[in-house]
């Protein structure tokens, strides 16, 4: 039985030293093998102490029971806000309550049917985009999610040349690994340089003022009423119900910033493993491409609760292949967690990679089975070990948007494109920003008959 690839564990014990040096390579690989049965480990270094945890009640207390005890933890932010600023991404406490009341509302279900035709428009584009023969699907993955998020957020293609320009330099920033910051290793005062990297700097800095150009034309649209009805809008015109005040100028950049990054890296990732499967099993990508006969020109948003099984295999895919592989969070005041102190400080890793392969969780954990949803198994473990947008307050606000582009992308492209693997060595799973292969994904496109 063919076993989807996974990064290999480390077996024994290893100096600090060396675990910082392995880290800095790939946050998988650099774990140990007991984690993916453990339900607690703790990890001590000379600067502060961090607990991972894998079992179910204690995820719930630290994300839906008592969200507010449990911040995010200042250290992994570090790396990131020479781009993110004070995005919802990065902030807490009120900050991040106010940021959430003007940003949620654009994501609501209803909303999200105005949002299709975009999605629709993009994932046609990028079949056309698609040449029979060998393709490294990263790269097409990400191309395609920027086009959906600039579409969704500012109605423009990737063509644009600012949109471009944008996602260019967005592929440079994920390649420097800017969440690897000293600070995430040592607590630093605020007074004291972070030490980021010149070309992560530089990266962030061309983003920013690119996003800055995109915004302050909407804010010109919008003054003249000529603004279209899309996401940008949608979150530049939505004031906060308890204050009033809407997000302003340097705000909506932060916020911009993430979206962008986060709606299309984390797409890109999870869609470009997707395929991977479906070359891995073809009997499954025979089902999804006879499935995907219903998508055609006319096809408006209720198609999407057509596409059962690609949602499944989506979301299998999200299961084996969380985009984001880790997070962190800070616990305010002593806690005790399986009758071991965790005091005030501490670093609380939630592992969405260990959760979801946890041996006395799943039934075939490193197995690839779409059908698991449906069994009792599967609809427990759903409910109470998948983490692939975290959960509770913190929820991804854009949830819901990738689990209909996701399945979208993947059934448009089945529909007209056979695909398989090449000879080129599996790909092996590594942590930058988002859960990336090592060197690649290259799969071989052949159109179906029907669309030849």
């Amino acid at each position: 039985m063919i076993q989807p690839p996974k990064p290999t564990s480390r077996q024994e014990k290893i100096p600090l030293w060396r675990y910082l040096l392995a880290f800095r390579k790939d946050i998988l690989s650099a774990q140990p093998e007991c984690l993916y049965r453990a339900w607690m480990a703790e990890f001590k270094t000379p600067f502060f102490r961090s607990f991972l945890i894998n079992q179910p009640d204690l995820i719930r207390k630290v994300l839906k029971e008592n969200p507010d005890d449990f911040p995010k933890s200042e250290r992994i932010s570090e790396g990131l806000r020479p781009l993110l600023g004070e995005s919802v991404f990065l902030t807490n406490g009120d900050v991040w309550k106010r940021q959430r009341r003007i940003i949620d509302p654009a994501f609501e279900g209803g909303r999200l049917k105005h949002v299709f035709p975009a999605m629709k428009a993009a994932s046609e584009a990028a079949v056309s985009r698609i040449k029979p023969g060998i393709i490294e699907v990263e790269e097409a993955a990400s191309f395609a999610a920027a086009d959906v998020i600039f579409r969704a957020l500012f109605s423009v293609p990737i063509e644009d040349k600012i949109a471009t320009d944008i996602f260019q330099e967005f592929r440079r920033y994920q390649r420097q690994q800017p969440i690897l910051n000293i600070a995430a290793f040592v607590p630093l005062p605020r007074w004291m340089p972070r030490f980021h990297r010149r070309d992560t700097k530089a990266s962030a800095r061309k983003i920013r003022n690119l996003i800055e150009a995109l915004t302050d034309k909407r804010a010109a649209e919008l003054k003249s009423g000529q603004a279209p009805e899309d996401l940008a809008t949608k979150l530049m015109t939505t004031p906060d119900p308890e204050t009033g005040a809407c997000f302003a100028r340097d705000e909506m950049v932060d916020q911009v910033a993430i979206f962008l990054l986060a709606g299309h890296e984390t797409s890109a990732s999870a869609l470009a493993w997707a395929l991977y499967l479906m070359a891995l099993y073809p009997d499954w990508q025979q089902r999804l491409a006879e499935e995907a006969c219903v998508l055609d020109e006319s096809s408006e948003f209720s198609v999407v609760g057509q596409l059962k099984l690609s949602r499944d295999v989506f979301r299998e895919t999200l299961r084996l292949y969380p985009p984001v592989p880790m997070m962190v969070r800070e616990n305010q005041k002593q806690a005790c967690f399986r009758d071991r102190r965790v005091a005030k400080g501490s670093a609380i890793v939630l592992s969405p990679w260990h959760l979801h392969r946890h041996q006395r969780l799943w039934d075939n954990p490193d197995g690839f089975d779409p059908g698991r949803w449906h069994t009792d198994n599967g609809k427990a473990c759903l409910r109470d070990a998948f983490l692939p947008f975290s959960s509770g307050a913190r929820v991804c606000p854009g949830a819901g948007f990738a689990m209909i582009e996701g399945p979208l992308f993947l059934s448009r492209i089945l529909r007209s494109f056979r695909i398989r693997c090449t000879e080129h060595e599996p790909p092996v799973p590594v942590a930058l920003l988002t859960v990336r292969a090592k060197s690649g994904i290259y799969l071989h496109f052949e159109a179906r008959e029907s669309e030849a």
